[in-house]
């Protein structure tokens, strides 16, 4: 049988998803989890890998198993051996023709930013922070540039391993309550630091440091030394993929609204 499951995660204390040496990934708690639930070894595989510091509100995994297990007892089951900060929300029993990276359609992230003269106490590690005021007009203006198919060399990390540089940007979305910003996003796929990229220099030009067509130079450039530094990992959140309805997996999980 092959079960997909619905993963969520606070990351501020794990080395990112993959598995490493280490043993301090998501991916490696989660592995362990499933371990001792089943008595068996199991290998999952992600709809998108996240990089240290970054949480997830819908990973989504598969993996293939000869167990048969009502869903609920997989959710319960494994959330036994999980710590506080990882949580499985849902299980569900897919056809072997699914896959959790290939079947996704597209991929979403949120950025959640406070806007604040004194730096995130609370929210520390889930949120990032900018301490000057930001324009969102200007900001709205610049994600224009960015939305449909380029290459976006200009923001991707010197360590990515992307075949190509070239992705589909479908929708950014800026938002604000109160002190804190919502930035959306979603593309058929991301490089390595896309959108920490895209959010360096979308806060400048919140901030009125480059005018909104400074993102184009920056896009056509295809030089990553010309764009603004790489934004912090604490306020990224993986928002999960996107599939065709046909394989009824859920859209979202509460958390999703419950961000600020």
């Amino acid at each position: 049988m092959r079960l997909a499951l619905g993963i969520s995660y606070n990351g501020q204390a794990y080395q990112g998803w993959q598995s490493q040496l280490s043993g301090q990934t998501v991916q490696d708690k989660l592995e362990m989890a499933l371990g001792r639930f089943t008595g068996q070894r199991v290998s999952t595989l992600c709809a998108g890998r996240t990089d240290s510091g970054v949480h997830g509100l819908m990973q989504v995994v598969h993996f293939d198993t000869p167990l048969e297990r009502a869903t609920s007892s997989w959710v319960r089951g494994t959330n036994a051996f999980l710590p506080r900060d990882i949580a499985v929300e849902w299980a569900q029993a897919v056809p072997d023709q699914f896959h959790c990276r290939a079947s996704a359609l597209s991929r979403r992230y949120a950025y959640i930013l406070m806007e604040s003269p004194v730096r995130p106490s609370v929210d520390a590690g889930r949120v990032g922070w900018a301490y000057r005021p930001l324009d969102m007009n200007v900001m709205r203006q610049a994600t224009a540039h960015l939305l449909g198919t380029h290459d976006f060399t200009s923001f991707r990390a010197s360590a990515c391993q992307a075949l190509s540089p070239e992705k589909t940007l479908q929708r950014i979305e800026i938002s604000r309550r109160g002190a804190y910003w919502r930035f959306e996003f979603e593309a058929n796929a991301f490089l390595h630091h896309m959108i920490r990229n895209i959010m360096g220099c979308l806060v400048a030009v919140g901030q009125h440091k480059h005018p909104p067509d400074w993102i184009q130079e920056v896009l056509l450039a295809r030089n990553r030394d010309v764009a603004a530094p790489t934004f912090s990992p604490d306020g990224l959140y993986f928002l999960g993929p996107r599939y065709a309805p046909h394989w009824g997996l859920p859209d979202r999980t509460p958390a999703y609204d419950g961000l600020p």
